[in-house]
Formats: C-alpha cells, sequence, structure tokens
C-alpha cells in the first residue's frame, strides 16, 4: 500500500511511517519545513514538502494521487493559537478531505481527538481546539466519497507502547502511549471495513490487531 500522511513530521505520524515502511508499505510523509526531510527518511518515509495552511485543493491531490490511503495526522500543536487552530486543525483537514476526493482516495483516516465537539462551548484554546476538530470530523464525516475512520486517542504519552488498547465507540476517559496509536492506525489503513466509525482509543488489555478487528465486525 502507499500511505500519505499529512502532519508526516508529528510525532504520532513518524512512528506511524516507521511501522507502515518495516511491513513493507510505501509511506509518504507531507512536511512543511525542508530541514524535517531526514527525519522522515530515517522513518523509512518519503517527504513531500508542502504547506497544508496555504496549498491548493489541486496542489495537495497531486501528492494524494496513487495513493491507496491517506491519515490526517497534522495539528498545530500544544501553545499555538486559536487562529492556527482554525487553519490547521480544521482548515488543513477539510482541505485534504476534498483533495482526497479529487484525487479518487476513498480510504481516508483521521486523527481526532477525544471530546471533539462541533457544538464545544467556550472561548479557551483548547475549547476552540476541541470544536475545531468536531467541526473538521463533522465534515470529513459528510463526504460520500470517502470511507473514512475517525479515531479519538485520549491524553497521548510518550511511555512505551504495550500493543494493548480499549477501542470502541465509547470507551471512557483514559490515557494511550503515541505508540499505540501509531499501531492502531496502522492497522485501520488497512482494514476498510472499520469505514464510517468513530472510534475513542485508550489503553486496555486488548491486543491492536483483535481490537481493531473486533470493531471491525470480523
Amino acid at each position: 500500500m502507499r500511505i500519505v500522511i499529512a502532519g508526516g513530521h508529528g510525532q504520532i505520524a513518524l512512528r506511524l511511517e516507521r511501522r507502515l515502511s518495516a511491513r513493507g508499505d510505501e509511506a509518504a510523509g507531507i512536511i512543511r519545513k525542508p530541514e524535517q526531510a531526514a527525519d522522515l527518511q530515517a522513518a523509512g518515509a518519503e517527504p513531500v514538502l508542502l504547506d497544508l495552511e496555504s496549498a491548493s485543493v489541486e496542489e495537495v491531490a497531486e501528492a494524494l494521487r496513487g495513493a491507496d490511503a491517506a491519515v490526517f495526522a497534522a495539528g498545530a500543536g500544544p501553545g499555538s493559537s486559536k487562529e492556527r487552530k482554525e487553519t490547521v486543525d480544521k482548515g488543513a483537514a477539510v482541505l485534504f478531505a476534498d483533495a482526497a476526493v479529487r484525487a479518487g482516495v476513498r480510504r481516508f483516516v483521521v486523527v481526532s481527538s477525544m471530546g471533539a465537539d462541533p457544538h464545544h462551548p467556550g472561548d479557551e484554546v483548547f475549547d476552540v481546539y476541541l470544536r475545531a476538530k468536531g467541526e473538521a470530523d463533522a465534515y470529513v464525516t459528510a463526504q460520500d466519497a470517502l470511507d473514512w475512520t475517525i479515531l479519538r486517542p485520549g491524553s497521548l504519552t510518550d511511555e512505551p507502547g504495550t500493543g494493548l488498547v480499549k477501542l470502541a465507540a465509547h470507551t471512557g476517559r483514559g490515557k494511550v502511549p503515541r505508540d499505540d496509536v501509531a499501531a492502531v492506525l496502522a492497522e485501520l489503513v488497512e482494514t476498510s471495513s472499520t469505514a464510517g466509525l468513530i472510534l475513542e482509543l485508550i489503553e486496555g488489555s486488548v491486543p491492536v490487531a483483535v481490537a481493531v478487528k473486533a470493531v471491525a465486525g470480523n
């Protein structure tokens, strides 16, 4: 498979790229800064230089053409402004979805956030973030041309992954290592029978592959 990842230099994306490369898939990561390319190459991924805050739909579609799946893992990141929550967490996700439709890439997986809600109240930065993520998710789920899956991890940690998770429509609050988020994403991109699902993810007791098969109904 060829999988194109938006936010290719992110902490989850780099872990995902290493996994995909190790199993023989072709990973490409969209990055904004040329100096990030070496990290992607070290992870076994092809760097694609493109700024999702300024690129056109056609430019992004060109980067997606020929892909078997697209993963939106971009984010403005901690400490970013309310404005960038709108332009990255929402705007870039909408752009990436539109580009996938134009490029004919049906399989589309989004790294969202637990608590994402287009109607989330409040004006603090985190409120704006949850609302932006919710609005982006709502846009993606309205696209009939995409076989989408939305993944909403709990609180992210850098602890080593255990390979054991809880994956369900509703898990309750919890934390989850970024390693295990990447492991779940690697399974989701090739499990198209999870299309149409919004899933929450926290640490748990079920092996990743088993958890994905269970939610897929297999």
